[in-house]
């Protein structure tokens, strides 16, 4: 198997990447290459792709140059003792696109230098004879891992703001539940001092009330601000995966760079806002008239004499 592997290196044509196709031309250098990969014009140069020499072709273009007989026939053994040891693999429904600078090439190579599919074509000839090139696979595969993990990352921060709502909900319920018992309290205090404090616990009940539609609106504000982001979230995930299905190789590529900085950049919540601890205590405005009461216990009323200032205490 390892011979076989081996042997399959040897006949992978330097510019498309894939095994050679019939037919397969010599170059002066004694290296090969399809002859579909060298479509050259009549009186074209280029540089072999396996040791740079410079290819000076006459007027046939690559119809002038020799064929390689002995490497046709052993890719004809080769796909015949493969065929008969290896299932036939299936065919692919959908072809690779066309490249726009060669309508007759496919996209069936990688320009790494610049990070986009390309044909065999533009790597002999056009815009990246210079580059260094990949194979559509690798690259597929490497890409397709960093979106996979790009989406994890953010179905994982996606929880996390989910876990934030619902302690920001928790937290409005607690607010609401501390406003009304601190209150409930603040009335039955009042209520003890009848007409005397009523201005009191109207002027306190007020403040409590202030105090919690502040903190309820902060709170609120902050869920709607993490309900967004977290819809976002979503949104980006689903077509993250919808990027993920896409069977088609050059298309995901052409998707997937982009896509992957948009996931790290909205997986970031640095700009939201937090709860602090303790935000949502209402206690400071616990009150205590236990010495207004033995003020008051202690004025004679029926003699008709006014007492010193009674002051409310509150902490």
């Amino acid at each position: 198997m390892d011979s076989m592997d081996d042997l399959e290196k040897q006949l992978i044509c330097p510019i498309c990447l894939e095994m050679f196709t019939k037919p397969v031309v010599i170059l002066p250098c004694q290296h090969n290459l399809c002859r579909k990969g060298g479509t050259a014009t009549s009186g074209g140069r280029f540089r072999c792709p396996s040791c740079r020499h410079e290819v000076v072709l006459d007027r046939h273009g690559v119809y002038g140059l020799q064929r390689n007989l002995l490497v046709e026939n052993i890719i004809d053994m080769f796909k015949q003792g493969s065929t008969s040891s290896k299932p036939e693999p299936e065919k692919r429904k959908e072809e690779a696109p066309m490249c726009e600078a060669h309508a007759e090439e496919r996209i069936n190579i990688y320009c790494v230098s610049h990070g986009v599919p390309t044909c065999s074509m533009c790597k002999v000839f056009g815009a990246h004879k210079d580059c260094e090139v990949a194979p559509l696979t690798s690259v597929y595969q490497t890409q397709k891992t960093e979106l996979n993990d790009g989406i994890a990352m953010m179905v994982g921060n996606n929880d996390r703001m989910q876990g934030i709502i619902s302690q920001l909900e928790l937290a409005c319920l607690t607010v609401e539940e501390n406003g009304r018992r601190q209150k409930s309290l603040i009335c039955e205090k009042f209520d003890q001092l009848y007409n005397l404090l009523e201005e009191k616990k109207r002027s306190m009940s007020q403040k409590v009330t202030t105090e919690q539609e502040e903190k309820l609106n902060y709170i609120r504000g902050l869920t709607r601000k993490y309900g967004d982001h977290l819809e976002e979230g979503c949104k980006m995930v689903e077509t993250g995966i919808q990027t993920v299905e896409e069977p088609e190789m050059a298309l995901f590529l052409q998707a997937a760079k982009p896509l992957l900085k948009k996931l790290t950049e909205a997986s970031s919540t640095a700009h939201l806002d937090k709860v602090e601890h303790g935000y949502e205590n209402m206690d400071h405005y616990r009150v205590n008239f236990s010495q207004e009461g033995k003020a008051l216990r202690s004025i004679d009323f029926a003699d008709g004499k006014e007492s010193d200032a009674v002051l409310v205490e509150t902490r």
